[in-house]
């Protein structure tokens, strides 16, 4: 049985398509060092230079040498913590390719909660009391509100 010519026509279409969003997919992912963002190196956060001045913030930060990015920013559960890295992934990339981000960058309320629930896996104990406390409060806890230096250095 022979293929129609608009059947075949439609396949090569369908195939050139494919093609080239593979093409671009490959190469922008090779170009923009993606395979780093799956590691637990901080130096990937600085693979595109909006993120400078955060790392250079964290080199000089009290938890420098207790914790990287990852420690704070994603969940500590695998499919959390890639679900979270390709969600960010998606937001960053659009964002520095459009370049409608906010100056100064600032963090995502559902970005928030993942750095205050590491907070306090981190500092349980620490902060077991202002936790037992604040149960029943309108705002839920904001760690980085009174400890904005500890992850990015002074911001004054």
């Amino acid at each position: 049985m022979k293929v129609p010519h608009t059947a075949t026509t439609i396949g090569v279409l369908l195939s050139i398509l494919v093609g080239m969003f593979v093409g671009v997919g490959g190469y922008t992912f090779y170009y923009a060092q993606g395979a780093s963002y799956l590691s637990n190196d901080p130096r990937a956060c600085v693979n595109c230079h909006i993120m400078r001045e955060q790392y250079d913030g964290w080199q000089k930060a009290s938890h420098h040498a207790a914790a990287t990015c990852n420690d704070c920013h994603v969940p500590h559960d695998l499919l959390g913590k890639y679900l979270t890295k390709t969600t960010n992934g998606y937001h960053h990339s659009r964002a520095f390719t459009l370049q409608d981000f906010h100056e100064p960058i600032r963090i995502r309320p559902s970005n928030l909660e993942v750095l205050n629930r590491n907070c306090v896996y981190c500092h349980d104990e620490l902060t077991r009391d202002i936790r037992l406390h604040a149960i029943g409060d309108v705002e839920p806890m904001n760690c980085v509100r009174c400890h904005d230096s500890v992850g990015h250095g002074s911001s004054k």
